[in-house]
Parts: C-alpha cells; sequence; structure tokens
C-alpha cells in the first residue's frame, strides 16, 4: 500500500491558490476552479498527500460551482470536524494523511444516493483521468468504472 503523507517538497510545489485552500482553509471561488465542470471519468486525489478520495462516478451537479459528491473513494482518508466559521456551524472535511482542508459537507445532496453533498475545493484535489489510474498507481480503483469509462468493468 502506497504512504499518502505531507510533505514539505510536495507543499513547496503547489501553486499559491493550492496552498491558500488545503493549508490555510480558503475558499476557491465557485464556477471558476478546474474541477466544478469536469464530467471526465476517473478519482481525484489530495493534491498535498496522493490520497485517494472521491470517483467521478459518485460527483453531481449540485449547481454551487463547486465539485460535489455524494460519498467519498474511501472514509477511512477523510476526517470531518465541526467548523463555526464565518458565524455558521457547518462540518469541515480534510484529509487524513496530508491534512488539507477540502471543503465541507452538507446534508443537501441526492436523497437517492444518501443525502449527502461533499463540496470540494478543486484547488485541494489532483485529478486522475481512468486511464492513467494503473500508471500512476491507482489500479485498484478500475473496477469503479464499467468498461465504457474504460474501467475492467464493475
Amino acid at each position: 500500500m502506497p504512504e499518502y503523507r505531507k510533505s514539505p517538497e510536495r507543499l513547496s510545489q503547489l501553486t499559491d491558490q493550492q496552498y491558500r485552500v488545503t493549508q490555510n482553509d480558503e475558499t476557491e471561488s465557485a464556477f471558476d476552479n478546474a474541477y466544478w465542470d469536469n464530467k471526465t471519468p476517473g478519482i481525484y486525489v489530495d493534491v498535498v498527500s496522493g490520497e485517494p478520495l472521491f470517483a467521478s462516478s459518485d460527483k453531481f451537479d449540485s449547481r454551487s460551482g463547486w465539485p460535489s459528491f455524494t460519498k467519498p473513494l474511501e472514509a477511512g482518508n477523510l476526517v470531518e470536524r465541526r467548523d463555526t466559521s464565518h458565524g455558521m456551524t457547518r462540518v469541515e472535511v480534510r484529509s487524513v494523511s496530508g491534512d488539507s482542508h477540502l471543503g465541507h459537507l452538507f446534508p443537501d445532496g441526492p436523497t437517492d444516493r444518501g443525502g449527502l453533498r461533499y463540496c470540494i475545493n478543486s484547488a485541494s484535489l489532483r485529478f486522475i483521468p481512468v486511464e492513467d489510474l494503473e500508471k500512476e498507481g491507482y489500479g485498484q480503483f478500475l473496477g469503479q468504472f464499467d468498461a465504457s469509462e474504460g474501467g475492467v468493468g464493475a
């Protein structure tokens, strides 16, 4: 199993925005980010640690302007914390090994898919298309995708 971790080297490779979002708990602009409208099959990993976080098959259009998912790819890679900033109470979502601020969890997702909405900053993610999963070391997730999406079958 690969080792997912935060390192000074990886932090130094982040863009200013990626650093502000993941390390300073900032939020990127809605509708002006890399993945809010991405429909390509693949997985999303923590930009800092590489931890696998979400699959495109669990992504949906929440009309919020940020990538939104119904569930994590591996629940053990996320931690949820109470967030009372900005005059409201929310649930912050962070990566376990990278300790990256990812976004927030809301109970207003699609009811037929569990009712949760993981509203995530694109700046905290790196996207890996299905066809690159094996060479990037994430081949174990190919089963998430059917053959039409480049996977091995569900």
